[in-house]
């Protein structure tokens, strides 16, 4: 695969706060990428070097093997995580608007915003004002404005953000159409559960280090089979007895149990089923939001 993006040793200070400190990653064509970490941890500053928006302190980035510039742009689709369109323009006008300053032609730009609105199910929209629009739905209007002159880059800030369930889904299904289409999407979210159903490669960040980056898969695998999922009938009060483990879901019937140095599945198992009967007790590899708080923990104690 070739190389889109290489983010290299880059860091970036705002006064004397330190925002990004020697984070590299690169992404190749045709990946889904993720930026994920929780708020403030250094994921739009990043992106916003990625567009140009901000330059790095130190440290360089490319796109397509050139280093950033106002010409590179032209191969990036941004949506940025503040969202900004004209209230009082009608919906098609605003995307006609902003099609044609990506240099597309009445007639492409009306061929590609009638395509995008017919794919979210909006094409009822066009004469609405966009004052109108619920928030989903000015964020999905927002996602054609950033695709529809079909960039090869999409980079979306929090993408999710805002959606209810039902769009959410749709929308990660229509960046699954285009990343076989072959683009190359980077995607920033403080929700693991996504990042899990759609991301090749990721890069976690927190404080502004990138503490953890690679294969999404080769990064579960390393971890190894460390987490028990347990549903059971009775009190739960014994998983307070529990010692070297980390619960990190928890509910009536249901626990989420994360093994720690010395424990073990068995010890787990012998302690449940003299307290609950037992419905399900399976031993899986971790949730990523299990692996970005243990690499957290453990940056925390080599600091």
């Amino acid at each position: 695969m070739s190389l889109v993006i290489d983010v290299n040793n880059v860091s970036k200070n705002f006064g004397k706060a330190e925002a990004i400190n020697k984070v590299s990653f690169e992404v190749e064509k045709g990946q889904i990428f993720g930026l994920l970490g929780p708020n403030g941890a250094g994921k739009t500053t990043t992106i916003r070097m990625i567009n140009h928006i901000l330059n790095p302190d130190t440290g360089s980035i490319s796109i397509l093997g050139e280093p950033i510039s106002p010409q590179s742009q032209e191969q990036i689709g941004y949506l940025p995580e503040e969202r900004g369109l004209y209230k009082k323009m009608k919906v098609f006008d605003q995307l006609m608007y902003l099609a044609q300053l990506k240099g597309l032609s009445y007639t492409d730009a009306k061929r590609a915003i009638d395509f995008w609105l017919n794919r979210f199910e909006a094409s009822t929209w066009k004469k609405k004002e966009i004052s109108e629009l619920s928030k989903g739905m000015s964020q999905k209007i927002q996602f054609i404005a950033t695709v529809a002159h079909d960039p090869e880059i999409y980079i979306f800030d929090e993408p999710f953000s805002g959606l209810d369930p039902i769009n959410s889904e749709m929308l990660k299904h229509v960046i699954l159409e285009e990343k076989k289409r072959g683009k190359t999407i980077l995607f920033s979210t403080h929700r693991m559960e996504q990042v899990e159903q759609m991301c090749d490669n990721i890069c976690l960040f927190n404080q502004g280090n990138a503490v953890l980056e690679g294969n999404l898969q080769s990064i579960k695998q390393s971890f190894g089979n460390n987490t028990v999922l347990l549903d059971f009938i009775g009190d739960s009060a014994f998983l307070n007895e529990l010692e070297g483990v980390r619960i990190n879901n928890r509910s009536t019937n249901f626990a989420e149990i994360h093994l720690l140095d010395n424990s073990t599945p068995q010890a787990i198992l012998e302690i449940a089923m003299k307290h609950a009967e037992i419905k399900r007790f399976e031993v899986v590899q971790p949730s990523l939001q299990d692996i970005f708080i243990s690499t957290v923990n453990d940056t925390k104690i080599a600091t």
